[in-house]
């Protein structure tokens, strides 16, 4: 008899919950899609209700539920760190100590609290494992491979920040590790803090920003920041560093040696911080590229698998691939603290990995999440009174491809909600990516975010190597690639143009997901695991000859990607999205009664 196991990541980043019976993934979900507030950290009670309804079950069919770290270990970490730099600290150990000894301590007590408070059944046992196991479990145990090399590079958990593990069979192995404060993770978050980013979310708008400036600080980071090792490790110098002491991550050593205060948020980019989004990014690769050569060496495989915050830095991941260090790379598309939930059930769950036999991935397009059939659509658009068209699956894959190509913007809302911060074709905002304005206007008056943003492509996987040089498979958009030589336009008199200038040239014959190094954060879309994305775009294709569209999540900024019908009509109408395609239903704005609302959402959504 199969064990089926709850588990939950919650309290820090991200919170989550996933159900795994035996060796099979039945629902995952971040509690952001339901409370609507952006990367909640509270109990995931919301995911926990909507992953059980998922899976048919209360908590009385559950068997254990797994917690994703170990409380007391992550204790011994934040008081030996306080220990360790009083009295400067003071301040923030004053804030912080209440809480740990007041509930933090007892965290496995309070989840057995907010699950009783569910009144979903009686509360089976709580086991807990180590933070970087949960991510090596959720890196490897879906994965298409037998066995392979497991990276696990973040923030920090309780005091790893970097491990190495070995993949077979049912388990990951540890086999070496760094700890606190030594983190890659935290220092490209001090980056993030220092442009003017918000931590922990504003690491993407680094990434994005990397390609308009030029490495120049990459030397000076390398000599008074971190010490990069033969060996794959490396060692930060916390002199340089704040995070020690308190809230903040960098002060006035890091800004003198980088030449002024950190920006402002929301004052204006300079050429400083491209220059630093490039040198940062660079060290990070360089970094990665290494543990990737010491887990080649220590581990002897030919995969690589990875979790944790920094495997979604889809661009060194890109570099990873083009290596060669490994056949073929693997990333967990939950890679950041959510996905330790996963990683943490099918720990406890211990089943067999029967995918293995598909030849594909354990994690079903990462499509984990609710999903509305055309009955419970439909009953919100009636009650509403919204004009819509009901269309065969043909109909509709044939209308949305021809308002594609005629410039429209089509919110997507198709089968079950992804799991992960990428939209993989389930909520998504689509549009032509031939269109040279379409980045422009995504951006501004869609996502109401900053013109430098770049979107994404995703491409019928049969044709991928016809638009970019991509050596494998990217099903969850966490590789870049770059745009293939022969869909490269050649444009004469632009090599004098810097920063945000670099958005006037129009690169290539898909300019709207060419980033300004030719670049793209590529998903390919296979007709097994998407049949609806691959028929859209199998109908774009016909009728275009491009085989490729814009991708990008369906939300505003701020916001978490929507989850209900109700969500996505509520951001169809506030941007100028054109059409929405829900289930079988299909919305055009030019139908829909004027929208109002009685106060100002965009001043209620942090910017961040």
């Amino acid at each position: 008899m199969s064990t089926t196991a709850l588990g939950i990541s919650s309290y820090y980043h991200d919170s989550a919950a996933a159900v795994v019976e035996g060796g099979h993934i039945v629902a995952a979900a971040q509690q952001e899609r339901f409370s609507r507030h952006r990367h909640d950290a509270g109990f995931p009670a919301l995911a926990v209700a909507s992953c059980l309804a998922e899976a048919g079950r209360k908590l009385d069919d559950v068997d254990v539920i797994a917690y994703y770290e170990d409380p007391r270990l992550k204790f011994s970490r934040v008081l030996a760190t306080y220990l360790a730099t009083a009295p400067r600290a003071w301040r923030s150990f004053r804030h912080s100590m209440p809480e740990w000894l007041g509930w933090k301590l007892r965290t496995l007590g309070v989840v057995r609290e907010e699950l009783a408070r569910l009144d979903l059944g009686a509360v089976p046992p709580i086991r807990h494992f180590r933070h970087h196991e949960s991510h090596a479990a959720s890196a490897f145990l879906p994965s298409p491979y037998e066995s392979a090399a497991v990276l696990c590079v973040d923030g920090v958990g309780e005091w790893a920040t970097t491990t190495l593990w070995h993949g077979r069979d049912r388990r990951v192995e540890p086999l070496r590790e760094l700890r606190f404060p030594h983190s890659l993770g935290l220092l490209y978050s001090a980056f993030t803090y220092f442009c003017g980013f918000k931590v922990d979310s504003g690491e993407y708008k680094l990434m994005g920003l990397a390609p308009y400036g030029r490495p120049v600080y990459a030397p000076l980071i390398r000599e008074k920041l971190v010490d990069i090792r033969p060996d794959g490790s490396f060692r930060l110098d916390t002199g340089y560093f704040e995070f020690l002491y308190g809230q903040v991550m960098t002060g006035r050593r890091f800004a003198e040696l980088f030449g002024g205060p950190r920006r402002e948020p929301e004052g204006p980019l300079t050429e400083r911080e491209f220059d630093l989004a490039a040198s940062v990014q660079l060290v990070t690769e360089e970094i990665m590229l290494n543990l990737a050569a010491a887990a080649r060496e220590h581990t002897g495989e030919r995969h690589l698998c990875l979790a944790g915050g920094v495997a979604l830095n889809c661009v060194a991941n890109g570099k990873l691939v083009e290596s060669g260090l490994f056949d073929e790379i693997w990333v967990q598309p939950a890679a950041g603290d959510a996905g330790g939930a996963l990683g943490a059930a099918l720990l406890a769950a211990n089943g067999p990995r029967d995918h293995l036999g598909s030849g594909g991935d354990g994690m079903q397009g990462a499509r984990l999440g609710p999903g509305y059939d055309d009955d419970r659509i439909q009953d919100h658009l009636d009650a509403q009174a919204l004009p819509y068209r009901r269309l065969a699956t043909d109909e509709l894959r044939s209308t949305v491809a021809g308002l594609l190509a005629d410039g429209k913007v089509v919110g997507w809302f198709q089968g079950r909600m992804e799991f992960g911060p990428r939209a993989l074709g389930g909520r998504s905002i689509l549009g032509d990516a031939r269109n040279a304005e379409m980045q422009s206007t995504m951006n501004l008056k869609i996502k109401f975010r900053e013109s430098f943003r770049p979107f994404a492509p995703i491409v019928l996987a049969e044709h991928a190597g016809e638009y970019f040089d991509l050596r494998q498979d990217s099903p969850y958009m966490l590789i870049v690639a770059q745009v293939a030589e022969r869909r490269r336009l050649r444009q004469a008199g632009t090599e004098h143009l810097r920063g945000l200038d670099l958005l006037r040239v129009r690169r290539s014959q898909i300019p709207a997901v060419t980033h300004v190094d030719h670049s793209a954060r590529v998903q390919t879309v296979a007709r097994d695991t998407d049949p609806d994305l691959h028929g859209l775009l199998t109908e774009f294709h016909a009728r275009t000859g491009c085989p490729v569209l814009v991708n990008t999540s369906f939300n505003v900024r701020g916001e978490p990607i929507v989850a209900t019908p109700e969500d996505a009509y509520r951001c169809f109408m506030r941007t100028d999205i054109d059409a929405l395609a829900i289930g079988s239903f299909l919305l055009l704005k030019s139908d829909q009664p004027p929208w109002h609302e009685d106060t100002d959402w965009r001043g209620r959504i942090p910017l961040d």
